[in-house]
């Protein structure tokens, strides 16, 4: 039996599939070859497909959440990690233990072997391809009824695209991963749209027009039916009155039922709402979207109560994502938070002018070389005291000074740190009790910092879902 460790080193010496040359690009029939293989573990759970650019994980932990409350075994499949590989792959809540881990990969690899040998195969798979296999290995092994399943990235092409989810979800869709995706709101929306299946329930809201068009349009083409999740908005809150107010056009608008309003509209109150752990009004549309197609598991016998809904909100655990770690230890508080694309420093700033008041914030930063780092810096350096760059750990991160240089409009003064450590050390020498220093950008150096609060080794990942 491998031991884990040597099962992360070798998952992670595999690499991403985009990553490949044209030739070598792997193929969902190839995934299938390897379920196939394994007797269809992914057949023997339902599953809920969600997809988008923003919001997709805490949508995804926060219906875990919820199907957990109301009683059913569940199952969660989540990309990147933070910390640890094991993070992605949890039923009821709990992580997948390393010695589980070393277990079901000894399995899949075994079965890859094979069929590399019998030609079935052309191939190595990718990491996130043997990941996501063996999450779903592991769920059938766990019994789990029911997976929420975040789609790592696009949607169309991506792995987790082999399960026919009972209900999908698209959650907002905006501009990322565009040397893999597109370069337009339109054709990320066409990758994003690609779980749509037909018949199928699809759980959106509405959001760019471009994005509209393109997710309502799938949802006519392929004869699936739109569920909005509108009516679980918060109308009390001043974010519920602009998307309502937005330009919803006719082809989302006319297709997306609302739903059924099982659950008193009470479950969406402020206090509800106040005791998520889930800061930020942008919040607000992923535990409606969570509501909504919680809401709809019933008609496949998964019974779920307005009080599960209420508990699963209240309980919901989503790391990294405004993340507070209190003043301790003559450390002021630090907030945490992956926002690695413009959209997400918008729920980011606006997150912090609530929370933050006139506080002082130091903002320690880092993000991959391939992002809009210029655009994210003018839309959070604003708001800081002080600003330090510093490189993530992946190999993709880009430097202090290509930092410094793509933020030079957003800030002029960016003081350089060489490590995540160091960063953290500094911002704590900046920043006055009482002040508030922000980690934020790429989720590797988030994972690191948390690593280094809490004293906990992290994990390298090869995974692009950043």
């Amino acid at each position: 039996m491998i031991a884990y460790h040597d099962a992360v080193a070798q998952l992670l010496e595999l690499g991403h599939e985009l990553h490949a040359t044209p030739s070598n690009k792997f193929d969902l029939a190839y995934v299938r070859v390897m379920l196939d293989a394994l007797s269809h573990p992914e057949r023997r759970f339902a599953s809920v497909l969600i997809a988008g650019t923003n919001g997709k994980g805490s949508t995804a932990a926060t219906l875990e959440s919820i199907l957990r409350a109301a009683g059913h075994r569940t199952a969660l499949y989540t990309s990147p990690h933070l910390m640890r590989v094991n993070e992605r792959i949890r039923v009821d809540g709990e992580q997948i233990s390393d010695a589980e881990f070393a277990t079901v990969y000894d399995r899949v690899e075994g079965c890859v072997r094979d069929l590399l040998a019998e030609g079935a195969l052309p191939w190595h798979p990718s990491f996130f391809e043997m990941l996501t296999v063996m999450a779903f290995e592991y769920f059938a092994m766990a019994g789990a009824q029911i997976a929420v399943l975040e789609v790592g990235m696009g949607g169309r092409l991506d792995a987790t695209n082999v399960v026919d989810p009972i209900v999908a979800v698209i959650t907002d869709v905006a501009l990322d991963h565009q040397k893999f995706l597109g370069n337009t709101i339109a054709e990320i929306a066409r990758e994003k749209a690609g779980i749509i299946r037909p018949g199928v329930v699809v759980v959106t809201l509405p959001q760019h027009p471009q994005a509209n068009d393109v997710i309502g349009n799938t949802i006519l083409e392929r004869g699936a039916t739109a569920i909005s999740a509108v009516p679980y908005v918060p109308p009390v809150s001043p974010g519920a009155a602009r998307f309502l107010a937005r330009d919803r056009r006719p082809t989302t608008d006319d297709l997306s039922a609302p739903p059924r309003n099982r659950y008193p509209l009470q479950v969406l109150g402020s206090q509800i709402l106040a005791d998520s752990p889930l800061l930020g009004r942008h919040q607000f549309r992923n535990i409606a979207l969570a509501i909504a197609a919680a809401e709809q598991v019933n008609d496949f016998g998964f019974c779920v109560t307005a009080q599960d809904i209420e508990r699963g909100i209240r309980d919901t655990r989503w790391m990294g994502r405004f993340q507070r770690i209190a003043p301790r230890d003559g450390w002021p508080e630090i907030v945490l938070d992956v926002a690695h694309n413009p959209a997400g420093a918008w729920a980011l700033r606006s997150t912090l002018s609530e929370y933050a008041g006139e506080r002082p914030l130091t903002f320690v930063f880092g993000a991959m070389r391939d992002k809009a780092i210029g655009e994210i810096a003018e839309v959070l350096f604003p708001l800081a005291a002080h600003v330090i760059a510093t490189p993530a750990p992946n190999p993709r991160s880009a430097t202090p000074g290509e930092l410094r240089a793509a933020a030079a409009r957003a800030a002029a003064d960016i003081e350089s740190a060489d490590s995540v450590p160091a960063a953290l050390a500094r911002a704590r020498e900046l920043t006055p009790t009482d002040g508030l220093i922000v980690v934020t950008g790429s989720i590797y150096l988030v994972g690191e910092a948390l690593a280094q609060l809490h004293a906990q080794p992290a994990e390298a990942s090869k995974s692009i879902a950043d």
